[in-house]
């Protein structure tokens, strides 16, 4: 295993790499190849950065692991979209399935409205208005005022990395080294 700031240095260099890629959000269903599916690079939802950034700093395949723990344990997923099985085309690209998938692994950590008690490579995950779900990935980049990290993150302009860690109201704290 890496040593923590290496592992998030890879991680946050790779979801960084994706600005000015990544380009468009579009939320829409794909059928994607399985294992190692991913819709085309220059479009993207904001789980796309989480799975991306993990793909290509480690070789994870977010897609497989989220899928493979849907088939042996598909009771302990949301049942929010009605699916009778597990998808490997969509579910991993949903926020609420990457949260039970991180609270199975044990990777969930206390949530806080103290912006230090974020570590690079952390993962966050959000609530938007309109009920809608969010993820975004701690970057090693304070804001201005050195009070909290920026985040790395796609809600609708393309891949950013931008200072919205407490823009919304805040619903998991995940940290997950490998």
């Amino acid at each position: 295993m890496l040593p923590a700031e290496d592992w998030a240095g890879k991680l946050i260099t790779a979801a960084a790499k994706q600005v000015g890629v990544t380009l468009v959000y579009d939320p829409s269903y794909t059928k994607l190849d399985y294992p190692g599916g991913d819709v085309p690079r220059f479009k993207g939802v904001c789980t796309d950065v989480i799975i991306r950034a993990y793909r290509d700093a480690f070789g994870v395949d977010l897609q497989k692991l989220v899928h493979d723990d849907m088939k042996s344990a598909f009771s302990a997923y949301p049942k929010t979209w009605g699916l009778k099985a597990p998808d490997s085309n969509i579910d991993h690209r949903r926020v609420p399935n990457l949260q039970t998938f991180l609270k199975r692994r044990k990777a969930d950590r206390p949530i806080s409205m103290h912006g230090l008690d974020y570590q690079p490579g952390d993962i966050v995950t959000q609530r938007l208005p309109g009920n809608k779900t969010h993820i975004v990935l701690v970057s090693n980049q304070l804001n201005p005022q050195g009070s909290r990290p920026l985040a790395i993150h796609n809600i609708g302009w393309g891949a950013r990395i931008e200072d919205v860690l407490f823009a919304y109201d805040v619903t998991g704290h995940y940290r997950s080294m490998g």
